[in-house]
């Protein structure tokens, strides 16, 4: 398991190893971005930074301390009303830290959650629960269906095939007695 000292970026320090290649790749575009910015035209900075927000380019804590250092220049040049808040993408009130809605490469918008490795264990146990039970539940429904399909009573399912059975098996009796009869009556026929 990697060490938590390897998570840091930007002075920040991440929980997890996916969220500190995120800030890692979001470092990078801000040194791309910082090579091709004019600090000379706040007209194109603003533009830049309203681009980023609506793009949702940032999702990190590194990503917003950059955005927060443009609006910060954006202000001073008296342009800050112009400039879109920065949007949070965390919600601090709840136990649950629900991530704010991302926007997806094909437009969607998706909301992420992120949980404490004692509730994904938790959820997890859960999860494994339901897939037995689910499980047992469609064996159990299999063993009904053949029992239903194997038994002698009518139902739904065979009542056909009972029935047939049935009424053959009183013909066949009805045929045997009607022989018995025919025999009983050329024996007293034979004798008189």
């Amino acid at each position: 398991m990697e060490r938590k000292e390897e998570w840091e970026v930007g002075g920040f320090q991440f929980r997890t190893k996916e969220d500190a290649e995120l800030a890692k790749t979001e470092l990078d575009k801000i040194t791309f971005l910082e090579k091709r910015l004019r600090y000379d035209d706040p007209e194109s900075i603003l533009t830049i930074y309203n681009k980023a927000i609506e793009n949702g380019i940032f999702q990190t804590p590194v990503g917003f301390q950059y955005l927060q250092k443009l609006k910060g220049f954006l202000t001073e040049r008296g342009l800050a009303g112009r400039a879109r808040g920065i949007p949070l993408q965390q919600q601090y009130s709840s136990g649950v830290q629900e991530q704010g809605r991302g926007q997806e490469p094909d437009g969607r918008h998706v909301a992420r959650v992120r949980v404490q490795p004692s509730q994904y264990r938790a959820l997890r146990s859960k999860l494994r629960r339901s897939v037995l039970l689910n499980i047992v539940l469609i064996l159990l429904v299999i063993i009904m269906f053949a029992i239903t399909l194997t038994g002698k009573n009518a139902n739904i399912l065979n009542y056909e095939r009972v029935l047939t059975d049935r009424y053959a098996g009183w013909e066949q009796e009805l045929t045997q007695r009607e022989a018995a009869v025919r025999e009983k009556e050329r024996a007293l026929h034979m004798e008189e």
